[in-house]
């Protein structure tokens, strides 16, 4: 079977393009590897996506998005594509080691969090150190935990963290944030976090679980080995552009360049979401780059193949 779409990642720009190109009647196939959801599936809840005054769950909200594109006839499945070939008109996707064709791709596959790459986090990983507060904070109730960013996530995360751990430490390098106001206000009013700006995590230690941060002031330079049970960072991320290479422009960090209509270099390929070079990185601007991609490929799909 030649399939007219093959989506690479189900958060809301993926899911969204979905829905929009299987609503149109084509043939949609939709790859993830947790089946849909993306890294708004995993935020606990969400306060500035228009329509829910109360804030919605993220794992809710891409249920919703899910069951929606399915209902159009969209094919959601489990796996990642770890190649994009083109071939004369068509490419060859490689997708949870299976080969599929396509006539055009829309590659929705985000980013991963960012590594401090500092001694003992490889140690570490999955024993202390987690990249989701939603996924484990409930792993940590009554405990201390250190949250290192300074961006919307990191404080986002850091408040639902409350809920469970009996002392949340937010570590920044900087002496400001780079959130939105209403964020900040939160947190700074917040008595069960401490802050501890100005301050860099050096090195994490432990004896096969993490027990505690060395953090170290930028401004003093002093240093202080700080007692945890868990932390949780929040420091950037990586585009997962890699099988991209040689048929999109890409930043030198790796984000792919595309046309305002989401095209990139090579016809018939789209990049949408925040993998793609942009100026904000939220689930609107998500859900709005899902949108015109579907619109975008539905006319490359009139013109090179009716």
């Amino acid at each position: 079977m030649i399939h007219d779409v093959i989506i690479a990642g189900g958060g809301p720009a993926g899911v969204t393009s979905a829905i929009y190109a299987a609503r149109a009647g084509l043939k949609v196939k939709l790859f993830d590897p947790m089946g849909g959801g993306g890294q708004a599936g995993t935020t606990n809840m969400i306060y500035n996506y228009p329509g829910f005054p109360q804030g919605v769950s993220g794992p809710e909200l891409m249920e919703f998005m899910i069951e929606q594109a399915k209902g159009f006839g969209a094919d959601v499945d489990f796996g990642e594509v770890s190649s994009v070939k083109k071939e004369n008109h068509l490419f060859s996707i490689t997708g949870d080691g299976k080969h599929y064709e396509t006539k055009s791709v829309i590659w929705a596959a985000g980013t991963s969090p960012r590594p401090l790459g500092v001694p003992g986090e490889d140690e570490f990983i999955g024993r202390g150190i987690s990249f989701c507060a939603t996924c484990d904070g409930a792993l940590f109730r009554g405990k201390t935990v250190a949250v290192v960013g300074g961006g919307d996530s990191a404080l986002t995360e850091a408040q639902f963290l409350t809920r469970y751990a009996g002392r949340v430490i937010l570590v920044h390098r900087r002496d400001q944030f780079r959130a939105g106001l209403a964020n900040i206000n939160k947190v700074v009013e917040n008595s069960c976090i401490t802050l501890r700006l100005n301050s860099t995590v050096e090195e994490m230690k432990g004896n096969g679980q993490l027990k505690s941060l060395v953090v170290r002031n930028v401004k003093t330079g002093k240093s202080e080995e700080i007692e945890v049970d868990g932390v949780f960072l929040y420091v950037g991320s990586v585009p997962n552009s890699t099988p991209l290479d040689g048929l999109a422009d890409l930043t030198a960090n790796g984000y792919v360049k595309t046309r305002e209509d989401m095209s990139t270099r090579t016809s018939g390929l789209f990049a949408v979401g925040d993998v793609r070079e942009k100026l904000l990185r939220q689930v609107a601007t998500a859900v709005g780059d899902g949108a015109v991609a579907a619109w975008a490929l539905e006319k490359y799909l009139i013109e090179n193949f009716r």
